[in-house]
């Protein structure tokens, strides 16, 4: 008589060959990941390299002509006068330059006289613009004489001596970066013109 035969289930299991191969995969795809990752900020650093030493935006350059009062005159402790001022203006950017929001200033004895706003424009990449800009006083009130910068034959102010007035032009603008950026700049002048008070003559200016 035949006795019963038993088979037996192996519980042991077999790695097969094909992980290691996955997870040698992996590790490469994740090391291709990381040297593309360094090649990107590479370019991007590159980049912002160039941006900063060749399209940089820089504030426009502003060099001060000439002043002139065409009317000047000091009586009853009152000073009245037409001022202008002529500069140009020059955009050392690749691309144009729109000034807006500009004004000049006139400051006597250390006091705000007022101030005239210059008109809107726009200069091309590497160009210049001249530009005038005229402020008209009336009757404005003289400070005290200790207040004055004036240096008078017999210390009156007004009176065959010498004043000086300061003049603040700042210029604001935005340059176009690369076609698509928008980048703001400005520029400020500040300029000390000595007058002949007699006859309104300017003596010299510095800036």
């Amino acid at each position: 008589m035949n006795e019963p035969q038993f088979l037996h289930r192996s519980n042991n299991h077999h790695h097969h060959p094909y992980n290691n191969s996955k997870s040698k995969s992996g590790r490469t795809n994740l090391a291709s990941c990381a040297v593309a990752t360094v090649f990107l900020l590479a370019i991007a650093a590159a980049a912002v390299a160039v941006y900063f030493f060749l399209f940089k935006p820089k504030p426009p350059v502003i060099a001060v002509n000439a002043v002139q009062f065409p009317t000047f005159s000091v009586s009853n402790g009152t000073i009245n006068f037409e001022f202008f001022q002529y500069v140009t203006v020059t955009n050392p950017n690749r691309d144009e330059f729109s000034h807006y929001d500009s004004s000049l200033q006139l400051v006597y004895s250390g006091e705000p006289v007022g101030t005239v706003f210059i008109p809107a424009g726009k200069i091309g990449g590497g160009g210049s613009q001249k530009m005038s800009a005229k402020f008209d006083l009336q009757e404005y009130p003289l400070p005290p004489p200790q207040k004055v910068a004036v240096s008078a034959g017999d210390g009156g102010a007004g009176v065959g001596g010498t004043m000086e007035i300061d003049t603040r032009m700042e210029l604001v603008g935005r340059v176009r970066v690369l076609k698509v950026f928008m980048h703001r700049v400005e520029s400020r002048v500040m300029c000390g013109v000595a007058i002949e008070v007699t006859h309104g003559t300017v003596m010299g200016f510095r800036c």
